[in-house]
Parts: C-alpha cells; sequence; structure tokens
C-alpha cells in the first residue's frame, strides 16, 4: 500500500472495478417497481439542517475526489494486494445486491426489515463501503482509503437523518426494529422511548 500512488491515465485502473460496480447495479436495478426504485433514491431533505445540508455536500464532495483518484491510479495486478482486494470487492458487491434484493421485495409503506436488514439497519451502505475498501486495496492506496473513511464519516449524519424520518413515518414498528437491529453489523445503538437517534448520538 502507498500513501499516493502513481497517478496516470490507463485501461488497466480502478475504474475497471468501478465500471463493474455501476454495471451489475444498473442491470438489478432495472428489475425494480419504480415505485420501490424511486425510494432507494429519494431523501427527504425538507427538515435537514443547516450543519446536516454542509456535511451532507463535503460528503458528495469527498466521494468525488474517492471516484477520480480510483480511475486514474493502477491497479496492483499481479501482487498479494490485487488478490484481496478482489476479494474484498465481490463480498462487497455480493451483500449490495443481496441488500437491494431485501429491499425490493419490502412490503408498501413499510421499512425493509428482512434478509441483510435483520442484522443492520443500514447494509447497502455498509457493503458499498465494504466494496470501497477492496478497490483501495486492489489499486494500493492508502490516500483513497482515507477519503472513503472521510465519504463514510459524513454520510453517517445523512444515515441518522434518514432513521429519524422512518421514525416519523413507521412509528413504533421502526422503534421497535431499532431496538432489536444494530445500525451497522456488530455497532449496537441504543434507543430510549420519546427518544430520537439523533438525541442518542449527542450524548
Amino acid at each position: 500500500m502507498e500513501l499516493i500512488p502513481t497517478i496516470k491515465i490507463g485501461w488497466l485502473n480502478g475504474w475497471i472495478l468501478l465500471f463493474l460496480f455501476y454495471l451489475i447495479f444498473g442491470i438489478f436495478l432495472t428489475t425494480f417497481p419504480k415505485d420501490i426504485r424511486a425510494k432507494l433514491f429519494y431523501y427527504d431533505r425538507t427538515r435537514w439542517s443547516d450543519k446536516l445540508r454542509i456535511f451532507y455536500v463535503i460528503g458528495k464532495l469527498s466521494v468525488l475526489v474517492y471516484i477520480v483518484l480510483i480511475i486514474l491510479t493502477p491497479l496492483k495486478f499481479g501482487t498479494n494486494l490485487f488478490i484481496i482486494g478482489i476479494i474484498i470487492f465481490i463480498l462487497g458487491q455480493t451483500g449490495f445486491i443481496i441488500a437491494l434484493s431485501n429491499f425490493k421485495d419490502m412490503l408498501p409503506d413499510q421499512p425493509a426489515i428482512k434478509g441483510l436488514y435483520r442484522i443492520s439497519r443500514h447494509p447497502q451502505v455498509m457493503m458499498l463501503f465494504v466494496l470501497g475498501v477492496g478497490i483501495c486495496i486492489a489499486i494500493g492506496s492508502w490516500l483513497a482509503l482515507f477519503i472513503l473513511i472521510i465519504f463514510k464519516y459524513f454520510g453517517h449524519f445523512r444515515t441518522i437523518a434518514e432513521e429519524e424520518t422512518c421514525l416519523e413515518q413507521c412509528g413504533d414498528m421502526y422503534r421497535t426494529y431499532m431496538q432489536r437491529v444494530p445500525r451497522y453489523f456488530l455497532i449496537k445503538t441504543r434507543l430510549k422511548e420519546g427518544n430520537s437517534d439523533k438525541q442518542e448520538d449527542k450524548k
């Protein structure tokens, strides 16, 4: 792994893995009903605070830098790093598709709570992170990994906002779900009756 790897335009760069991800993602999306596909991309931002909006923009900028860096960095073909990275990438890609499938099968006007959603409230987010880590390792870049972590950090606040929206829309059903299932794999968060996750995170 290098802090700042060689940057150059080439056919054997990390863009190949990004292309594979978006290709598979796009093909799978074509099987989604329009209403479910809309829920996948729609975020209610009407009540976001200025701080959350700023964090959202920073997160978007960081992922843009991450993508550009991946596109311009050669894959470490013929190394153990490449093999490890590809394995992690495949695990993340597979988990992401499974999570999407679980999301696709959710009941109308209810949150997704089956499949991978039984062990994480946000398996798509976690699998995207795993997939991204795999790409960082495959190109051998600490810088790309650092930028990915920054994106994940700022994206965490959007995740909290999404949970608050689900609480408002689904009430006690989602509150019970939050009490039973960790936000991220193996990371349990407490939810006190009458308090939102946002209030907990301030403690």
